[in-house]
């Protein structure tokens, strides 16, 4: 779903007026124009599908190398997203760390992070980020099990209110066999061993 950009770039304008700037001074004069488009990137995966991306799966025991049966999670480290909080509409960002027990079927590890970008691009706040990641990967692949650890700096701890600059929120989201904290122990453990976890 396409955002509105003329109704964006009105509402700036009004946005300036109401903060007491006036938008056709020419350093404002584009300003309208420029959020609507930054917008329109911030928000495109709203009304979009992120399972799509995992449409396409291989078979484990028939596909191109069925002699190597993975017998434990398929991890994929460091996805750098980014996303804007709901709450104040001010950017998160920071890493995805995503893992599966494979069943029968995996997917190209490039499809992870579009599952990510679609959706971290909508209105979000992190918990339901993480969640929603691993409902979509756990309804999609014949899964055993599901960890998504995300660690993101907000602009709304870092600019405001307590202005902590170097805090950083982690959540976690997990889904069958991970589930249990024990049996996830092993993956945090990788996850946070990954050079970004801490960035």
């Amino acid at each position: 779903m396409a955002v509105d950009r003329e109704r964006i770039a009105a509402l700036v304008r009004e946005l300036l007026g109401a903060i007491g700037e006036d938008p056709e001074r020419p350093g404002l004069k584009q300003t309208p124009d420029r959020v609507a488009d930054a917008y329109a990137e911030f928000f495109s995966g709203v009304g979009e599908d992120a399972a799509a991306p995992l449409a396409r799966t291989i078979s484990v025991s028939r596909g191109p190398a069925p002699d190597t049966l993975p017998s434990g999670a398929v991890m994929l480290r460091g996805i750098r997203f980014r996303s804007v909080c709901e709450h104040h509409l001010l950017p998160f960002r920071g890493h995805a760390h995503i893992a599966y027990l494979p069943g029968e079927q995996v997917v190209g590890l490039g499809a992870l992070p579009k599952v990510v970008e679609i959706l971290a691009s909508r209105p979000q706040v992190q918990e339901r980020l993480g969640e929603q990641i691993a409902d979509t990967i756990a309804a999609s692949l014949d899964a055993r099990g599901v960890l998504v650890v995300l660690d993101a700096s907000h602009e709304c701890v870092t600019m405001r209110g307590g202005q902590q600059a170097d805090a950083s929120t982690v959540t976690i989201a997990a889904r069958g066999e991970f589930i249990d904290p024990v049996a996830r122990a092993e993956l945090i453990a990788l996850m946070s061993a990954h050079p970004g976890a801490r960035e």
